[in-house]
């Protein structure tokens, strides 16, 4: 008899590389959330350069010293005592979130996720031994939560909070002062914050604002290069935070998971931070152009209303069609040539809503937007 874990047997594939897989090439792609862009020139031939100059060997667990100190350099502005012994280099963001997830979680451990969520977060707390309680990101709230939806979430259990601005899968994004009200909600109750701010260099028509140096000692941050750089495919990324205890216990998970990150690539995205570092600021100029022609096209359908995001770059529009469900109407679409993700794949709260990826050119977008348009008035009878 065969047999496996029960962690491996209730796991499932994620609906948005379920509906991925059945796209075929001619779909306009507006599913997995990866830039259009390449990697800086500079920073690729780096990678080339140290590969020749033999930096292929395992490094530190933590990283590459000079690497992790330029990334606590970009983060002086709100702590300004960062130094390379608070960053952790990971094998991209994803991997960060399971080490901070093996430190902080014992069995029936509750963490609170919000919802709609990134798909990882609610397995790899299971997959970690906590129990994942969301807690709702609403549209009528521009995505963000209120304190009175978290107050009844706390219990003796409960040991952290993970908030996500910007949000993947809604773009949503906090002001300072909704950001200090959640600070305040996690120091009332002694939670540790885990924030991801992954999207921290893909924000619109305003700064971003950060839980880190919010004055709060209990704050890890996960962030990463994928986006920042258009790097999806090298899987780097790093943890960082103020809490010295902290980065002792997650590097020492970092060793098991995988030991250490990449020698090679550790030196490209040094020079990329060094050398490249406007390139997140003109990605981002083209990525407002595109939220703002998806956002105009949405909102001007029949049954769609589309909030304008101010980060990452997704949107989470909602979209009704009498007697059919997200799925239902994802699956439409990719009949018709579109590929989105079915707002189910993010959790209950995700129902009734669309996630569209503006990852692709504007041209292209447009296309799609034609293609939604028309699906959707066929699906009402029009």
């Amino acid at each position: 008899m065969v047999r496996f874990s029960d962690r491996a047997n209730n796991i499932q594939p994620t609906g948005v590389r379920r509906m991925f897989d059945m796209a075929g090439d001619d779909a306009v792609q507006f599913g997995l959330g990866e830039p259009d862009f390449q990697p800086p020139e500079i920073a690729i031939k780096a990678f080339t350069r140290a590969m020749e100059d033999g930096k292929n060997k395992y490094t530190t667990t933590a990283g590459l010293p000079a690497l992790r100190q330029k990334i606590a350099e970009t983060w002086h502005h709100l702590s300004p005592s960062l130094d390379e012994s608070n960053v952790c280099m990971t094998m991209s963001g994803t991997n960060a979130l399971l080490d901070v997830f093996l430190a902080l979680l014992n069995p029936g451990d509750e963490i609170l996720l919000p919802e709609p969520y990134f798909p990882l977060y609610p397995t790899d707390a299971v997959i970690c031994g906590g129990n994942p309680i969301l807690y709702p990101c609403l549209f009528q709230n521009g995505f963000v939560p209120t304190i009175k939806d978290l107050e009844n979430l706390v219990n003796e259990n409960t040991v952290a909070i993970l908030y996500n601005f910007p949000s993947n899968p809604t773009g949503g994004n906090v002001t300072s002062d909704q950001r200090d009200e959640l600070v305040d909600f996690a120091q009332k109750n002694d939670l540790w914050i885990v924030t991801d701010e992954v999207y921290d260099r893909i924000v619109y028509d305003t700064e971003h604002v950060s839980f880190l140096g919010a004055g709060y000692d209990k704050v890890i941050m996960i962030n990463s290069f994928s986006k920042t750089f258009a790097m999806t495919g090298w899987r780097i990324g790093y943890i960082l935070s103020e809490n010295d205890e902290a980065m002792g216990h997650i590097t020492k998970m970092q060793y098991y998971v995988t030991a250490c990150s990449n020698d090679a690539m550790q030196y490209a995205v040094l020079e990329a931070m060094e050398n490249a570092s406007d390139y997140p600021a003109q990605m981002c100029e083209e990525f407002k152009a595109r939220r703002d022609l998806i956002c105009d096209r949405l909102n001007a359908m029949p049954g769609v209303s589309c909030h304008v995001p101010t980060g990452a770059f997704y949107v989470f529009p909602k979209v009704e069609v009498p007697g059919m469900n997200s799925e239902e109407i994802a699956m439409a679409l990719l009949k018709g040539g579109v590929l989105c993700s079915p707002g189910s794949a993010f959790g209950e709260a995700g129902e009734g809503h669309l996630r569209f990826a503006y990852t692709i050119g504007r041209e292209d977008i447009s296309r799609g937007m034609d293609r939604v348009e028309n699906i959707l008035a066929n699906l009402r009878g029009d």
